[in-house]
């Protein structure tokens, strides 16, 4: 067994991986979507059989690595261009315990049970919950939790995003018991006409909250 050239493509593939995935941007791992997640575990794989198989050309493996990190960079900038694409590749928060009450419907769409829902909340320090305002389950599997404030004058909701990239998010409305017609002449108030120029748009707390082609812009709501 020739270790001099099993050390040596240990040592080569070790530091390709590492620039691919500086290549491919910066996620934390409890971040990691399925893709990424696929991703991760093919370029594994692939390093594996390499150094196990040192008389195969280093080509063999090197070159898929290149293909899946130019598929995997596409599909990043597909993904800020297209929420449908990211949506798809990535879900969609989905609000588990919405104003103290746990909606069991959105817990059996996500095939999310109780027992997840328990260890979540241990995890996050939650000894009651009926303590918990919102749990929101992310799409990379974990658990946001917004506790409720002793304060009743609090505004006990979260930031929902209204507009991203354009598109108005109708789900996150409804939440809020608005319209898009609403959010339209709202935002006409405001001097904004065109939808597909707003990048983000929140309210919360009776504030919008307005990013327009990288200019912020904070506008209270006088009248709901």
């Amino acid at each position: 067994m020739n270790y001099w050239a099993i050390g040596v493509r240990t040592l080569f593939l070790y530091f390709t991986i590492l620039v691919i995935f500086r290549l491919m941007g910066k996620r934390e791992i409890g971040e990691l979507s399925i893709l990424d997640l696929v991703v991760f575990i093919m370029m594994g794989e692939m390093a594996v059989i390499a150094i196990e198989k040192p008389n195969t050309p280093i080509m063999h493996t090197l070159f898929p690595m290149l293909i899946i990190m130019g598929i995997q960079i596409l599909s990043a900038y597909i993904s800020l261009k297209s929420p449908f694409f990211r949506r798809m590749m990535d879900g969609k928060p989905a609000v588990i315990i919405n104003k103290g009450k746990i909606d069991e419907s959105v817990m059996k769409k996500n095939r999310y049970n109780f027992d997840d829902l328990m260890v979540q909340l241990r995890e996050k320090d939650v000894r009651n919950i009926d303590d918990v305002e919102f749990a929101i389950l992310e799409p990379s599997g974990s658990l946001s939790v917004l506790k409720k404030e002793n304060n009743k004058k609090e505004d006990n909701s979260f930031t929902l995003p209204l507009i991203l990239d354009g598109e108005i998010q109708e789900e996150n409305l409804e939440m809020i018991h608005k319209s898009p017609d609403w959010l339209k002449n709202k935002l006409r108030e405001r001097g904004f006409r065109c939808i597909k120029e707003i990048s983000f748009c929140s309210y919360q707390g009776g504030k919008f909250y307005i990013d327009k082609k990288h200019t912020p812009l904070k506008n209270d709501e006088d009248s709901q």
